[in-house]
């Protein structure tokens, strides 16, 4: 009797902090960029560099543009869908353009879609994902999340809703 009502309980705590999770791992709702720091120590703000994300339950939108010292200008935009488990993000890119003056590349768009996976931690309310797609890894944290990108730059964004 002891043995079942203590399994019992077990697998309703395994449950009930399963679903606390999986709460805490919810990612919706607009961000904005705050600032920007380059592995030189350089902070860049506003109107050097925006950018707004959107998350909802389903879909990602992702903006955002920077100039160079020399005035030159990079964009990147993209619309994906997504999915957000405890253990996985899986994203899949609808469409995306990108315009690299700074590169000389000029305007890219992509129109196929393509998927990938990336593993998720979750620890002490924080959620980290190295997103499939870009060198970035995030790690959300209320609401605030930083994005950085090994040895190019560390992103520093506010939820605004």
């Amino acid at each position: 009797m002891y043995k079942k009502l203590f399994l019992f309980v077990v697998s309703l705590s395994f449950l009930f902090s399963s679903f606390i999770l999986a709460q805490d791992v919810s990612i919706e709702g607009t961000y904005q960029l705050v600032a920007r720091k380059l592995p030189d120590g350089t902070r860049m703000k506003a109107p050097d560099i925006m950018g707004l994300l959107t998350f909802t339950k389903t879909h990602r939108n992702f903006n955002i543009v920077w100039k160079d010292k020399d005035g030159k200008y990079f964009s990147y935009s993209v619309v994906s869908s997504y999915e957000l488990t405890e253990s996985e993000y899986t994203e899949t890119i609808i469409f995306s353009v990108m315009n690299d003056e700074i590169g000389g590349k000029g305007l890219t768009y992509t129109m196929s879609e393509q998927t990938a996976t990336a593993p998720v931690k979750v620890s002490e309310g924080k959620l980290e994902i190295k997103m499939p797609f870009d060198p970035v890894t995030v790690v959300f944290n209320g609401e605030r999340f930083v994005g950085t990108a090994e040895g190019m730059f560390t992103d520093y964004w506010e939820k605004i809703q």
